[in-house]
């Protein structure tokens, strides 16, 4: 019940935003039954269903291969999908000011002119109207000049024939028409060139298209060439590789000895179906750049299985620091095999700490598991990691979710090291990163314990990061007693 109640508005809000798009990139700028519109409706239904397809084959056990045909097209599309419909949404102004221009700069509406009929100006008179001091006879009764007015309209000299009477005397009864009982002919068009009413083309109505077609193609071309700019430059960020961050930070307990320690913190670095061997690669070159004294892989490694990412880890092996490299796992282990990641990082030379510490140098280094642990019975242990410890010492602290702050604290931490909300990863989703963590990204005090979050080395769903760069952090321990 709890599953449907959150599945089947998830699902409607997914598709009802897919209908939106439709509406206006596909609907609004194409003719019906033209090959743009039948191409527009059938990406319409493919491609959700192919991101559905990408979302859900990883836990469905699909075949690896397939998961990575999935994957990008899938996952770029959630991206574009964000992007599209932000862009659109601010086009919706755009929209309603073009339409209410082109309102204004309408004709009044008056009535257009009857074909066919010009008056003495050569515009043409609506039917039953008068041109300046000249009324229109009809048809069919001559008039001084030949032209026949009505049945007892006066004529030139004031009188008012009867029908068939001759109004001249130079009128002959051979030229009066015979009597008929046809209806009368309309007159002959005239042969005088008609102008144009006023704010008539000259074009067919088809050679050129309607404003508001060209309104809504634009907004929809605008919001297109945003939305992929976006994605494009966000994809390009991740595949880059992550950029360096220093940061310093001061621990009261620190020794002079342990002064300028520098531990390369990375996490989520989120090897799966679109980001591999060649992710890693780039993630440790980078660290291995740093020349740092010790690596600390705060959680969410993997977005699979080791069967499958096994190739895609092992670049893992060449991390060098001076005190070696060490884990704790992260939410995304837990959905991937957790135990089985634990014992593959041991056999690639790094130390995994579960609810563990160790002593180095001038401080304690201690690890938990993730908070997610705790629907395997494996969460984090506070009082197993860090009771017996000479509390004199300074204790660095390894926990993948920020949200375990308070309870660091009250165990006397110094500095928790910390990821999992990749800073947000992609705009606007930096407010709700911000709205339900303690910190986002960056470094932040907590009574007498320290936070550092990283915003992580790779992506989750999409690979795009957008107002919040993928980093390797190198955090220099500073002794107050240096």
């Amino acid at each position: 019940m709890i599953f449907a109640l959150i599945v089947v508005p998830v699902l409607g809000l997914f598709f009802g935003v897919h209908r939106y798009l439709w509406c206006r990139l596909v609907r609004d700028t194409t003719t019906p039954g033209g090959r743009p519109r039948r191409a527009g409706t059938a990406a319409a239904f493919v491609l959700p269903l192919t991101a559905l397809a990408a979302l859900l084959a990883g836990r469905a056990g699909a075949p690896f291969p397939l998961q990575q045909v999935l994957a990008w097209p899938g996952y770029l599309w959630l991206a574009l999908v964000l992007y599209l419909t932000l862009a659109l949404l601010v086009g919706e102004v755009v929209r309603a000011v073009g339409l209410r221009v082109l309102r204004d700069r309408e004709p009044d509406g008056a009535p257009p002119p009857a074909a066919g009929t010009p008056s003495r100006d050569g515009r043409s008179p609506g039917a039953g109207t008068t041109s300046g001091e000249e009324r229109s006879p009809a048809a069919g009764t001559p008039s001084g000049d030949g032209r026949s007015p009505a049945a007892g309209t006066p004529s030139p000299e004031g009188r008012s024939p009867a029908a068939g009477t001759p109004t001249s005397a130079s009128a002959s009864p051979a030229q009066a028409p015979a009597p008929s009982s046809d209806p009368p002919r309309p007159p002959a068009p005239s042969s005088a060139p008609t102008l144009l009413p006023p704010h008539t083309s000259a074009l067919p109505p088809l050679a050129v298209p309607p404003r508001r077609l060209f309104l809504a193609r634009a907004v929809a071309a605008g919001a297109s060439l945003a939305a992929t700019a976006a994605v494009g430059y966000g994809t390009a960020t991740t595949l880059r590789g992550p950029v360096v961050k220093r940061v310093t930070v001061p621990l009261a307990k620190l020794p002079r000895a342990a002064h300028g320690f520098r531990i390369a913190v990375v996490s989520d670095i989120h090897l799966g179906p679109i980001l591999g061997r060649a992710h890693t690669r780039r993630v440790v070159e980078t660290i291995n750049r740093t020349d740092p004294d010790l690596v600390a892989i705060v959680g969410d490694l993997v977005d699979g299985s080791v069967a499958d990412l096994a190739p895609a880890a092992e670049p893992l092996r060449g991390l060098r620091s001076r005190h070696g490299a060490y884990f704790v796992t992260g939410n995304h282990e837990y959905y991937s095999g957790a135990d089985s990641w634990v014992d593959h990082v041991r056999e690639l030379g790094i130390h995994p700490l579960e609810n563990a510490r160790t002593e180095l140098p001038g401080f304690d280094l201690a690890g938990v598991n993730d908070v997610t642990g705790q629907t395997e019975h494996a969460g984090p242990d506070y009082d197993l990691t860090l009771s017996g410890r000479d509390p004199s010492r300074a204790v660095v602290l390894m926990a993948h979710q920020p949200v375990t702050i308070h309870d660091t604290v009250r165990f006397g931490v110094d500095l928790q090291l910390s990821g999992h909300t990749h800073g947000g990863q992609m705009w606007p989703f930096t407010y709700i990163a911000a709205a339900t963590n303690p910190t986002v990204a960056g470094l932040e005090r907590y009574g007498d314990t320290q936070l550092y979050v990283t915003r992580g080395a790779g992506a989750w769903g999409p690979p795009v990061r957008l107002g919040a760069p993928p980093d390797v952090t190198v955090v220099e321990l500073a002794s107050k007693r240096a």
